[in-house]
């Protein structure tokens, strides 16, 4: 699906029956073909023909295409939902609304951004799992040295300096910022993905520390 505006792709249902109701029968299979043309949408990379909407909705022709279309038209205008169709091409195609182009720009950039490369988003990973983390910690599990590609993440304010551990030479524990949970869709570091077999015990656990060591942390950031 293509987006006016650099919009995202997303949803916009078709408003669920009330609360301690439900709808008339004779409704139903009417809202039921008006959903499954709205999903031909959403996962349209193109303008659609109406003919081509009611071959991949399963509706009975063109024609009953066109009064779906205008419902769902009418309920996202009724709801100031952030779609809208538009006839492109000789077709039509959801598109997001041209006023929400702005904060969609901010919200994709920062990914357009990055450009990381392969083993900049596997140092990522690993300091994301076992943070706080020392740089020798990443580079064992790594097996490379890693300092450069520690401090491009610096850079990209995706990692940041969290403490020092107190073992010899009070060296630099690293742990990701705010902007590694914005720019990768997280509310908390709870939201990271589940590791499982041997990865979840190469980055998820804990650090190992000596007996008596702590680590000194610094103000967050």
């Amino acid at each position: 699906m293509r987006y006016l505006g650099g919009g995202r792709r997303g949803r916009c249902s078709v408003p669920a029956p009330q609360a301690g109701g439900t709808q008339p029968a004779d409704r139903r299979p009417a809202i039921d073909r008006r959903a499954r043309l709205e999903a031909v949408l959403l996962i349209a990379g193109e303008p659609l023909s109406l003919r081509r909407m009611a071959q991949l909705a399963n509706l009975e022709d063109g024609t009953e295409a066109r009064r779906l279309l205008d419902e769902l038209r009418r309920l996202y205008d009724a709801r100031g939902c952030a779609f809208q169709v538009e006839a492109l091409a000789g077709g039509y195609q959801l598109l997001t609304r041209a006023k929400l182009s702005p904060w969609l720009t901010m919200a994709t950039r920062d990914r357009q951004e990055l450009g990381l490369s392969q083993p900049a988003l596997e140092t990522l990973a690993v300091a994301a799992y076992r943070q706080p983390v020392l740089r020798a910690q990443v580079e064992a599990i790594r097996g490379v040295q890693c300092g450069e590609l520690l401090r491009q993440l610096m850079e990209r304010d995706l990692l940041r300096i969290v403490g020092r551990s107190e073992e010899l030479g009070r060296p630099i524990l690293y742990g990701t910022t705010k902007r590694f949970l914005r720019v990768f869709g997280l509310r908390s570091l709870d939201d990271l993905p589940a590791l499982d077999g041997h990865e979840s015990g190469d980055l998820s656990n804990e650090p190992e520390e000596p007996e008596g060591q702590s680590t000194i942390p610094l103000a967050a950031s």
